[in-house]
């Protein structure tokens, strides 16, 4: 039992929560291109991307999986996200970063979607079992590819105004 769950159960949420990161990360994304901050797509996929890492914790393991290094690295990516966004409120240096960081932190969790996808779905898994193989090796280098140009095209278009007060608050510190 995990939370009150069986073991299934918290899977299907743990799994339900990531893909709602993935959508609602999707649309922030979206929004990045034509420099609108959709505070609450953003804030539904800061969220749920937290709760995805911190849920995946949760599974009982005897040993630290890749999945784990993922979750860290995910959490530490997602507190210069939150930083940046809601404490920095994007001024400087921190508009790039906090563009830099979402992506990343989408990659993160749509990378492990399609270790997850070639693990669970049985034609994928077909294609290549061992995660070893050319067809899992395409898509991961695909969507790293398109993560990297989606990333520089966010870093580029999203420009959302700065109020004053704060860019004078981080001018003076």
């Amino acid at each position: 039992m995990i939370l009150g769950m069986s073991v299934p159960t918290f899977t299907i949420v743990h799994t339900v929560i990531s893909l709602i990161g993935i959508f609602s990360g999707l649309v922030v994304l979206y929004g990045m291109f034509s420099s609108k901050r959709l505070e609450v797509w953003t804030a539904v996929f800061l969220f749920t991307t937290v709760l995805t890492s911190v849920t995946g914790f949760l599974f009982p393991v005897d040993k630290i999986l890749p999945s784990h290094i993922f979750g860290v690295l995910s959490l530490l990516v997602l507190a210069v996200t939150l930083a940046a966004l809601y404490v920095y409120r994007l001024a400087g240096k921190w508009r790039w970063l906090y563009v830099a960081s979402a992506v990343f932190a989408l990659y993160l969790n749509v990378f492990v979607g399609v270790v997850q996808s070639f693990d669970k779905v049985a034609f994928l898994n077909a294609l290549a079992p061992t995660q070893k193989d050319l067809p899992f090796l395409i898509a991961q280098a695909a969507v790293l590819l398109l993560f990297i140009y989606f990333g520089f095209k966010a870093v580029r278009s999203f420009r959302p105004a700065v109020s004053t007060a704060v860019t004078g608050a981080m001018t003076a510190a």
